[in-house]
């Protein structure tokens, strides 16, 4: 199921925790939200997050948004809050072995799936950002920018992407000609003319045309005039 509940409605000016109040209302709960970090990357691994947040003012987070919104030190400082107030949460790391083997869409499907199997609450209902996800174990919803709108979401989100750029970091420290400290494995114009100069590192996703043609794999694009 990817629709709210018979009868329940969320007002444009809810807030963050709209979605959440309205499904308790309805004896939805716990309410798990899941996301990812990493699909678009041509390196490094793909992450998922899942996280039940406490009703009330306990599971009010400071500061919480969308993980792409916040620094990096508000990313941290949210992650240990909703990791010390989070009824349940859970990280997967999907290698770059993996998402090659799979494709990039199955292994986030994969990843999103595992990471609410890891809850160690079972989940009422799940809330997933942008599109549906079948095979959770619960019903749910698939939100437009739900990192954004939903506070599970959003923490679910961060710890995501915390626990990636956290790897990110650790891989540039055996791969510092990559720089993947800076753009965490994202294409960007460093990237590029490392991966030109260098080649493809240990952990670059092969199934990347720019990856594959950086090892002599796929053509080279045709100079203009």
């Amino acid at each position: 199921m990817s629709i709210l509940p018979k009868g329940a409605t969320v007002r444009r000016d809810a807030g963050i925790y709209g979605y959440e109040r309205a499904l308790r209302r309805h004896g939805l709960e716990p309410i798990a939200g899941v996301d990812e970090a990493g699909r678009g990357a041509c390196a490094g691994p793909l992450v998922a997050g899942a996280a039940i947040l406490p009703g009330g003012r306990a599971g009010i987070i400071p500061g919480l948004a969308d993980s792409k919104l916040l620094t990096a030190a508000a990313r941290e400082r949210c992650y240990e809050e909703i990791v010390r107030r989070a009824v349940a949460w859970s990280v997967v790391v999907v290698s770059h072995e993996e998402c090659d083997r799979l494709g990039m869409h199955v292994a986030n499907i994969e990843a999103l799936r595992r990471a609410v199997a890891k809850l160690e609450v079972p989940a009422a209902y799940v809330l997933t950002d942008g599109f549906p996800v079948d095979g959770l174990g619960a019903p749910g919803l698939a939100i437009w920018k739900g990192d954004r709108v939903a506070a599970c979401v959003a923490a679910a989100s961060v710890l995501a992407k915390v626990t990636r750029d956290r790897i990110m970091l650790e891989l540039d420290t055996q791969w510092p000609a990559y720089d993947f400290k800076t753009h965490k494995g994202y294409i960007t114009a460093t990237h590029t003319a490392a991966l030109a100069e260098h080649g493809p590192s240990p952990v670059h996703r092969m199934r990347f045309v720019n990856v594959r043609r950086a090892a002599g794999l796929e053509p080279l694009a045709e100079m203009d005039g």
